[in-house]
This record gives C-alpha cells, sequence and structure tokens, in this order.
C-alpha cells in the first residue's frame, strides 16, 4: 500500500466514527423538537381566528368526550364535579366585560339584597355625571346619568350587567370603598379567597386590557356569583328599567335557550368575543348547575360577540349532551346555589305555577308594582316597555 492509499484508509476510519455520531446526534435534536412541537400544539390554545378542529377532553375524564370551541380559551364547571378544563383553561387573557362578574359579586357581598329588595340609594357626583360625554365620544359601553340622580343598588346592578355599563362599574366601585383604586384591591383580594390565581384585576369595569383572567378561574366565580340569590336574579333578566336610562336590554341574548339563565358577555379588540353562560339542566331528578366559560373569539367588532355567543351555546349543548350520558353514581347532586325559580319563590314576591322554572329557564316576572322598576324575565313577559333612545349602545366592551 502507498503512503497515499494509507492516508485514505486512516481519514475514512477517523471519519467513520464521526460521522456515525452527528446523524445519531441530528436525529436526537430532529425527535425533540417534533416532540415539543407535539406538546406545545396539545396544550396550547389555537390562535384567535385560525380555523382548527374542535378539541375534546380525554375519553377517560369525569363526563367523557366534549366538544370544546375551536378558537380561544375554554373552560366548564358543573356542580357536584367541578371545574373541566378546556383548551387553554389556565391561560391569562383579557376578558373585557366579564370582569363585572366580580364587582357585582363584591357589591352584593358587602351590600346584601334580599330577592326583590331594591337595597339603598346611590347618588351620581357631579363629576360623574360630567365625564359622560367624553366617555361616550370614546366609544365605551355606558348609560346616561345625570348629577344628583338617584338608583337604588339594584337598578345599579342592572344597568352593570345587563347594558355592561362601564361608568356604573365605576360609580358602584366609589360608593362602595371610596375610589376605584381600593375597590380594585378588593377584587383581588377577593379572587385569590376563591382560588383564582390566574387572575388580576386592574379596573372594576375590564375596560383595560391589562385586567386578565383565566376561562377556569372565571368559571369558578361563576359557580360563586350563581350562589348569590340576587346576582343570578338580575343575570337572568332580558330587560329593565332603571332612571334617566330608561329600558336597558342584556346583551346576552341567549337567556331561555336550553336552560340558560345568565351570566355576562364581553368582547373589544383586545379580548375578542368572551362569554361567561350558566344554565340549569336536570339529571336523574337533580338541578344541574352548568358555568362554561370561553373568552377570544374571533371577528370584527360587529361579530366577535355573537361567535362568542354562538361558541358558548354550543359548549352548554355539549355539556349537556355529556351529562344527560352521565350514570347517576358519577353525580352527587350537590348544588351551586339555587336554581332562580327556588329563589323567587322564597322571597314570597314572586311565584311559578309549576314550583320550578321550564328546562327553558323561564321565570315569571315582577308585577308592575315592583319597587319602581319594570323587569322581563324571559319568555312569556309582560308587555315590552319602550325602548329608550338615550341608551349609549356600544359595540365595544359589551
Amino acid at each position: 500500500m502507498t503512503r497515499t492509499a494509507s492516508a485514505r484508509t486512516t481519514t475514512r476510519r477517523t471519519l467513520g466514527p464521526i460521522a456515525i455520531g452527528l446523524v445519531v446526534v441530528t436525529a436526537a435534536i430532529i425527535g425533540t423538537r417534533v416532540y415539543q412541537s407535539a406538546s406545545l400544539s396539545a396544550t396550547s390554545p389555537p390562535r384567535p381566528g385560525t380555523a382548527q378542529p374542535s378539541p375534546v377532553t380525554p375519553r377517560n375524564g369525569p363526563l367523557g368526550t366534549i366538544a370544546w370551541p375551536a378558537s380561544g380559551v375554554s373552560a366548564a364547571g358543573i356542580s357536584g364535579i367541578g371545574v373541566l378544563p378546556g383548551p387553554g383553561a389556565s391561560r391569562p387573557v383579557p376578558i373585557a366585560s366579564v370582569a363585572k362578574v366580580m364587582t357585582a359579586y363584591i357589591i352584593l357581598r358587602d351590600h346584601p339584597l334580599g330577592a326583590g329588595e331594591p337595597g339603598p340609594a346611590i347618588v351620581v357626583q357631579p363629576g360623574e355625571a360630567a365625564a359622560y360625554p367624553a366617555q361616550a365620544r370614546t366609544g365605551d359601553s355606558l348609560v346616561p346619568v345625570s348629577a344628583g340622580e338617584q338608583l337604588t343598588e339594584r337598578q345599579a346592578l342592572e344597568a352593570l350587567l345587563l347594558p355592561s355599563a362601564d361608568n356604573m362599574a365605576w360609580i358602584l366601585a366609589r360608593w362602595d370603598a371610596g375610589s376605584q383604586a381600593a375597590f380594585t384591591a378588593q377584587m383581588n383580594t377577593t379572587a385569590r379567597r376563591l382560588g383564582m390565581t390566574d387572575t388580576h384585576y386592574t379596573d372594576p369595569s375590564g375596560l383595560s386590557a391589562s385586567t386578565t383572567s383565566t376561562a377556569a378561574d372565571q368559571v369558578r366565580l361563576g359557580m360563586a356569583a350563581m350562589s348569590e340569590a340576587a346576582l343570578a336574579q338580575i343575570v337572568a333578566l332580558r330587560s329593565a328599567v332603571i332612571p334617566v336610562a330608561g329600558v336597558v336590554d342584556n346583551y346576552n341574548t341567549l337567556l331561555g335557550q336550553d336552560g340558560i339563565t345568565g351570566l355576562k358577555t364581553g368582547s373589544d379588540t383586545a379580548a375578542g368575543g368572551c362569554i361567561l353562560l350558566a344554565a340549569w339542566q336536570q339529571a336523574r331528578g337533580h338541578d344541574i348547575l352548568i358555568v362554561a366559560a370561553t373568552f377570544g373569539q374571533p371577528g370584527t367588532m360587529a361579530t366577535m360577540l355573537p361567535n362568542a355567543l354562538r361558541a358558548g351555546h354550543q359548549l352548554v349543548l355539549a355539556l349537556d349532551r355529556a351529562l344527560a350520558g352521565q350514570s347517576a353514581q358519577r353525580i352527587s347532586g350537590k348544588k351551586a346555589g339555587k336554581h332562580p325559580a327556588d329563589q323567587q319563590r322564597v322571597s314570597g314576591r314572586l311565584s311559578a305555577a309549576s314550583g320550578r322554572a321550564p328546562r327553558g329557564g323561564r321565570v315569571l316576572a315582577a308585577g308592575p308594582k315592583s319597587r319602581g322598576h319594570t323587569t322581563r324575565w324571559g319568555a312569556g313577559c309582560p308587555a315590552a316597555v319602550r325602548r329608550s333612545p338615550t341608551v349609549v349602545r356600544s359595540r365595544r366592551h359589551v
């Protein structure tokens, strides 16, 4: 063998193991990245606006397979079962006006209302009334107010929760805690107490995009909120009459469908379309409360809220189907609060001939002497009061 041939042979013997090693390392890197990609796609929520197949829960979950909304983040809660995490359930996102559920929850904790009770008077301050024109120009969701106007606590909560009035959130915060900052601190303290560890409130209305929470945390709040009789009654209203503003309508157009009785809508450019829904269903003779949350639904300002309502409705139906197929042994029948019809019977002011609301969620309305304000409780309600043209119905943040 010549010197040159010997050198070539030595080089091949040296490079052989190196080449094999490089192949092994490259394969390991590729495999790791494929695994990471698969893991991320399995745990991360899809980006809003992207077409994705509906994710499902594992077959060994407490309710078997559930189809979740294809966009955004979602979670659900069922009394007697607990919180069911959907895609992105623990990811903090802006929640827009869904934040007002916590505002109402704290107001009723600090100033409880009996069923049908109007509560104390809240006086609108001159500065709050003077700020209204500028707030309206920016497109905030508002109800008109005037200096010295007096609203009952119940009327203020109706303005907060039905037409999603940002200015009423600010007025209630001042009335309860003296300032918005002090009230917001209470919101965060209450969130920690309820186990909402991934929630951070920065304002009482949800108008700020820095107010963030998770679908799972808002489900926990929704279950707690529905145990407050007055809050459950208010979010079930399709409309109410309040001073100055007149008739205000509920943005939750799903009321009365498939047992849905609340809770709160929200939408803006930062949060997308958001919905937190409560529905009562029956399983083997038990009233079961379903709370479903889906946030970050895509669309334009005109379509994102309808998209969220549609996604939330489909989620409630999916949970209803799963409950219908669930054996009685897997459901304890434990309630989170009372059915709205039960709450009315306790008050002695409202009654239902059947002793409870029908499956569609219909509840009978208060009579004409309902402490100065007229309400509609879904299908079969009294004749509607004519809508006031003065109410600001912004498509932002509702």
